[in-house]
């Protein structure tokens, strides 16, 4: 990671906003040898007034959800020691896990889509793209703009997938390029969670 890579990301962590600004003490841990991290365990996730997170979603830690996103009901995001970023119009379905590793956050872009119990594991994923139902992402893989990861699949750690193409697999390995209607098809798969998270919004108002 260059230096300014590297001092951008350590001002992100060391500016995010704490729940409460008198830190307690650090307490004992069995290993003290072993990266962890008091702050980010006591960060205060940043919430757009217009993102829904469903009653019952583990939302802990550095974790930014950017506007008209949504988190779904029984899903976990913990940004315990690097950051977690749910971008613009993107759905985290229910039962789907985003975490972090050691010096790779967990980003997701614009008007993503991520199926029923999806994992993203310290990765980034670009706008418009599609994560499968019940697919895993492992470390430090890049996915691609509009790229679709099949249901079920496995992209091992350190995977580039390229733009507007589709991956099947255990391990995932490239099937095609998508065609100009899928790619028209996928790019329009995350209005109908805009929509509905915003009615849900609307119902759980008073709670």
């Amino acid at each position: 990671m260059a230096d300014g890579a590297a001092n951008s990301r350590d001002d992100i962590l060391r500016n995010w906003p704490l729940v409460d600004e008198s830190l307690a003490p650090e307490p004992l841990v069995p290993y003290p040898d072993v990266h962890w991290d008091w702050r980010a365990i006591n960060s205060r996730p940043e919430i757009d007034s217009s993102a829904w997170v469903a009653p019952g979603a583990i939302v802990l830690g550095r974790v930014r959800l950017k506007a008209r996103s949504s988190i779904w009901y029984g899903c976990v995001l913990r940004g315990d020691f690097e950051w977690i970023e749910v971008g613009e119009e993107t759905n985290v379905q229910d039962g789907s896990i985003l975490h972090v590793d050691f010096g790779h956050p967990c980003i997701l872009g614009n008007r993503v889509t991520l199926g029923h119990k999806a994992i993203v594991h310290g990765s980034v994923v670009g706008d418009g793209a599609l994560i499968g139902i019940g697919a895993t992402v492992l470390s430090r893989c890049v996915i691609g703009e509009g790229a679709l990861i099949a249901a079920g699949a496995v992209v091992m750690e350190g995977i580039h997938v390229p733009p507007h193409t589709l991956w099947a697999g255990c391990p995932a390995r490239q099937i095609r390029e998508l065609s100009e209607a899928q790619r028209e098809r996928l790019a329009a798969t995350y209005k109908h969670y805009v929509n509905n998270s915003a009615a849900f919004r609307a119902a759980f108002a008073d709670d």
